[in-house]
């Protein structure tokens, strides 16, 4: 996948976000970490999620309420203008939660998803991935 300059980069599962710009061109990404705020996790998850004795995870519900809260800053960042293109890369069970909370414009703005977890891993292994596709 080829990314313009200046295309931010998501890089998320349920416990953290890591978040770059790309400084090079499309013929040479180099992705830079870009500052973003805080993710408070307060975000609302979809579906109903109770811990009961039948579902005892209530981390996954935070996982999800994570996601949802990354997808929430993200919207924020795109209405205000602040984002031109973005990719996401995050774990499948993350970005399944994620799209469930995407504005329509920030839908507008994605150039493509990795369904991946890559948050631990350097910055490297998130360009090979992105160039791979």
């Amino acid at each position: 996948m080829m990314l313009p300059k200046g295309t931010t980069v998501a890089v998320a599962d349920g416990e953290k976000l890591n978040l770059f710009r790309n400084s090079g061109d499309e013929a040479g990404l180099k992705l830079t970490p870009a500052n973003h705020p805080k993710v408070d996790g307060d975000g609302q998850a979809t579906g109903s999620r109770q811990s009961s004795s039948g579902n005892p995870d209530a981390s996954q519900s935070n996982e999800d309420g994570f996601s949802a809260s990354i997808v929430a800053m993200l919207n924020k960042s795109v209405l205000e203008g602040n984002v031109e293109g973005i990719v996401i890369v995050a774990a499948p069970r993350a970005l399944g939660e994620m799209r469930k909370h995407y504005h329509k414009a920030l839908a507008a703005k994605l150039l493509g998803e990795i369904a991946k977890d890559l948050t631990g891993h350097s910055v490297s292994d998130v360009e090979a991935a992105i160039q791979s596709v």
